[in-house]
């Protein structure tokens, strides 16, 4: 198994970033991921470069100041609690983050070429949540900045909870190859919080015939897993532990396109998993099955 794909918590720390994934540190090309930890009263500088860039909180909230605006991101008490409220930094910035209680942030991002959007702020009510998937393979996705959901030049951002002993990501999927209205070439990250003391998951990577990838990680809290290429999936849940896992994707397609194609050899899995309820906004986290949701810390 190649374990340069999987990043368990403190390995990629620097300064104030317990995860800090840039394009030149994973050996691609667009997709970037800090996770940000400020205590009470601090503030940090953020200076965009040639990414996009969101402020997305996982526990706490905060203050983003960019070009003369101020956005109060309410934040939540963590990834389990409920959606966020998020905001939206164009490359080319210089954002100061301060939060006067303190709090741990998400700052997916992706390298970009391109600069006609403005700073801006998304509300936690606008976020669609849907339910996704059936039975064993039923899980929820927070839909923040997709195609349809929120406007970036090339950055594809969404957050999955997954009831424990169900599968997420399943059948396994890829897109890596750049086939108009049937795949995207996108690079993801997957970004892990397990419920419960010792919680852990497993997340799944293999290879196609000419671009080989290896990889079977025993997840938990705070581990990062890249996908480069490959088919990926499931992403598993062991009984009685809630993985969440934070998705960012980004490539060199110009459209911002998020299509996938699922493995061959499982494909046939996909009807028995169809989801059974579409999108919808909401502010709170809902059940993907009948289990008491969201999970007790």
């Amino acid at each position: 198994m190649n374990s340069k794909y999987h990043l368990p918590r403190g390995t990629s720390a620097d300064g104030p970033y317990d995860v800090l994934v840039t394009p030149e540190s994973a050996g691609w090309g667009y997709s970037g991921l800090g996770i940000l930890t400020l205590r009470p009263g601090e503030a940090h500088a953020l200076s965009t470069g040639d990414s996009e860039f969101l402020v997305l909180p996982l526990a706490g909230g905060c203050t983003v100041t960019v070009a003369g605006q101020s956005f109060e991101l309410e934040g939540r008490t963590g990834v389990f609690a409920s959606v966020t409220d998020f905001a939206y930094l164009p490359s080319g910035t210089e954002a100061l983050i301060s939060s006067a209680s303190g709090g741990r942030f998400a700052l997916p991002s992706a390298r970009t070429e391109r600069n006609s959007l403005s700073a801006r702020y998304g509300r936690k009510e606008d976020v669609p949540v849907e339910l996704r998937g059936a039975g064993a393979c039923s899980r929820q996705v927070n839909n923040y900045c997709l195609p349809g959901t929120f406007e970036a030049e090339q950055l594809l951002v969404c957050e999955v909870l997954t009831p424990g002993g169900n599968w997420s990501s399943y059948p396994p999927h890829k897109h890596d190859e750049a086939r108009p209205g049937v795949e995207s070439e996108l690079e993801e990250i997957y970004y892990f919080e397990v419920s419960g003391e010792g919680g852990f998951g497993y997340q799944r990577v293999h290879g196609t015939e000419g671009r080989p990838i290896d990889v079977l990680a025993e997840v938990r809290s705070g581990d990062t897993v890249l996908i480069p290429h490959g088919w990926h999936g499931p992403s598993i849940a062991a009984p009685g532990y809630d993985p969440y896992y934070l998705n960012v994707m980004a490539g060199p397609g110009q459209d911002r396109a998020w299509l996938i194609c699922d493995d061959p050899a499982h494909g046939w899995v996909a009807p028995r998993c169809a989801s059974p309820a579409p999108a919808r906004p909401s502010t709170r986290a809902s059940p993907p099955s009948t289990r008491t949701w969201p999970p007790s810390p």
